[in-house]
């Protein structure tokens, strides 16, 4: 008999890529979807066409389990967000049955987490502001500074409890193989859990046990809707991690009161509404990856039932030593998979180092709440994919293709191009590709813009690119070269504002000081706070200068999204003084004249760093775009923008070759 063959994957990790049993599922590996919803879901409350496909690749890409997230049960009271799944709305049953079945087609079980916003129901809440519930009901009345609170009648929560129960059932029915009650992130469950806001007297209120009865006689109502063998999993806190909330010692309890009774417990952390805690729940960069295993391994070591962890992984071999260690039984990754949605069969088929790295930019939280739709700074068809199922045609020829720069844009360009048959050369002026995210990653918490770029770079030489190291693409250069199309990817230069002094020796350009910081003195004034000069302080002040920061606008990083900025400010307040509403007059032998309020002031400075902003290189981009037919300027030179519009305009204008 042959032996049996084994995957470089399951070699390299044997515990990730190991079977799990929960109720009457087989999961194919340790990798779960963990819960998203981004609002591609229409007024009635349905599943859109987009959200379904969005949904079907994450299957496509390898993990055994795909999760929906925050499926309202009780539309009137509980739905959080403008735009949620509503489980008792008319019509929902075609969509979530589209949505199981692309799922279940492309290889992965289908999950959906049943979810009720509490008192967020009737408040404006992150992502909420528009077609709020009439009233918004939690454990107990509270005037908050978003509205008053009523307490929920002991009728509405068994009501409520109901709900659950059908929810359950509908999502059954409609093929999901398992479903999550979620009570953590601060909404229903998790206030009433909290020992602040549940101030009742009735059995919903006074000791854990009887706050804790809403939420087991909820799970008591699902198993009953859904029978004995199908999959309950459950999302609770380790630790909520703020005042009003659980400590790790009354979560393991309540995870205790939920042992044997779900077959699964998924341990997050936080509160999705408190600005202060969202950055943890959902880690920013200025955490290690894996921050909140430890919960869900604190909790392991009371229960039998298996437990999921989370914590913005999407290392494999972090994922491997998580379950091989015993911390935790599964993993769920969020934003790891909207990155990359391939993670899980990269990791399998050996290609690790392939793996689009997250870089918890919050680009997709963004998107979600100001689009309504959702992208990803690393990955130009995340939110598309629907149109992505419309096979593009193939080339009528090959191409003699050239691309001048070796920034993202033009590496993401060039590897495009390559895959679509064309004939690829790069030329890059310096001597390695990467372009601006070698400056833009080179503080301590920005290794993910590194990963990113070497990526990158081993994609270009996979795909089979001619790259030319130290070559600058002249407009002769180019006459000479012939290109049949020609990419445009110079990139931009930095702002020099008619400042006087700032040909000053004490002087340093932005990108120079991220390259080399041994140029910078001990006191550095940064001359710009939007988020180069916000991110600079805080590289610096981690490398122990001492930094201020001269911003013209009333606030730091004005221009970032909010969710980024929830978890860049609090690092930017540490790092530096700020002097917002200060204008810049001179920059002197002792530091920056500025202006504030009318008044005149001396910031003191060793070292200068101009960091006020940058513009692209028309002219030059314009000259060499001039001299072939087929021409696509892409990336900064094009326009200024972030890694997303720079990856986003190189991989569409490729794909018109």
């Amino acid at each position: 008999m042959a032996e049996k063959s084994c995957s470089k994957g399951k070699e390299l990790y044997p515990h990730l890529f190991a079977p799990l049993r929960i109720g009457n599922i087989r999961m194919k590996n340790r990798i779960i979807c963990a819960p998203t919803s981004p609002s591609m879901i229409d007024l009635n409350g349905h599943f859109t066409p987009e959200m379904i496909a969005y949904l079907e690749e994450k299957a496509e890409g390898g993990a055994a389990v795909v999760t929906y997230g925050e499926a309202i049960i009780h539309s009137a009271t509980g739905k959080s967000h403008n735009k949620q799944l509503q489980l008792d709305a008319f019509g929902v049953r075609q969509g979530m049955t589209e949505a199981a079945r692309a799922i279940h087609n492309a290889g992965a079980y289908a999950n959906i987490q049943l979810s009720h916003g509490g008192k967020y129901g009737g408040l404006v809440s992150v992502g909420g502001d528009v077609a709020t519930c009439e009233v918004a009901y939690g454990p107990s009345h509270e005037m908050t500074p978003m509205g008053e609170v009523q307490e929920m009648p002991r009728e509405l929560v068994y009501e409520i409890i109901e709900s659950y129960g059908k929810a359950a059932k509908l999502c059954k029915e409609t093929g999901f193989d398992m479903v999550q009650v979620h009570a953590a992130h601060g909404w229903l469950f998790s206030q009433f859990l909290s020992p602040v806001m549940n101030q009742r007297t009735d059995e919903f209120g006074g000791s854990l046990e009887n706050r804790a009865r809403f939420f087991l006689l909820t799970v008591e109502a699902v198993r009953n809707a859904v029978g004995p063998q199908f999959p309950i999993e459950a999302r609770i806190s380790g630790d909520d991690l703020t005042d009003i909330g659980l400590g790790m010692e009354d979560c393991i309890k309540v995870a205790e009161m939920i042992d044997g009774k779900v077959d699964l417990i998924n341990v997050s952390c936080g509160n999705h509404e408190d600005p202060d805690m969202f950055c943890r729940t959902h880690p920013s960069a200025f955490y290690p990856r894996g921050v909140n295993v430890y919960l869900a391994a604190a909790v392991k070591k009371h229960v039998k039932t298996p437990v999921a962890c989370v914590g913005s992984l999407n290392d494999p071999a972090q994922m491997e030593e998580i379950i091989a260690s015993g911390q935790a039984d599964a993993v769920e990754i969020g934003r790891a998979v909207l990155a990359d949605p391939y993670l899980p069969k990269k990791a399998y088929e050996g290609r690790a180092d392939d793996i689009t790295p997250c870089l918890r930019c919050y680009e997709c939280f963004g998107s979600t709440v100001e689009l309504e739709m959702v992208k990803c700074m690393v990955n130009p068809t995340m939110g598309q994919q629907l149109a992505a199922k419309c096979p593009k045609a193939e080339p009528e020829r090959k191409k003699k293709v050239l691309v001048v720069g070796g920034g993202p844009a033009g590496m993401e360009a060039a590897i495009t191009a390559a895959r679509r048959g064309h004939e690829v050369t790069l030329a890059e002026k310096s001597d390695k590709l990467g372009g601006n995210l070698h400056p833009a990653g080179a503080a301590y918490f920005k290794e993910d813009i590194r990963k990113l770029c070497d990526v990158l770079a081993r994609r270009v030489e996979r795909a089979g690119v001619k790259v030319l190291l130290g070559t600058e693409a002249t407009p002769d250069y180019v006459k000479e070269f012939a290109p049949d199309a020609l990419f445009v990817a110079i990139g931009s230069e930095e702002l020099c504002p008619p400042i006087p002094g700032l040909d000053s020796k004490n002087v340093v350009m932005a990108v120079d000081a991220e390259l080399h910081p041994e140029k910078l003195g001990q006191k550095v004034v940064i001359m710009g706070g939007g988020l180069v000069g916000a991110e600079a302080a805080v590289g610096f002040h981690h490398d122990g200068k001492e930094c201020t920061i001269v911003e013209m606008k009333p606030a730091i990083a004005e221009d970032v999204n909010s969710f980024y900025r929830g978890g860049l400010m609090p690092e930017v307040e540490k790092a530096a003084k700020c002097y917002v509403n200060t204008k810049v007059k001179a920059v002197v032998p002792e530091g920056v004249l500025c202006e504030k309020d009318g008044e005149e002031l001396l910031l003191e400075a060793d070292t200068v760093v101009c960091a006020l902003g940058l513009k692209p290189l028309c002219e030059k981009a314009d000259a060499l775009a001039e001299l072939v037919d087929e021409c696509y300027i892409i990336g900064d030179c094009g326009k200024v923008g972030k890694i997303y519009d720079a990856m986003n305009t190189g991989y569409y204008s490729a794909m018109r070759v």
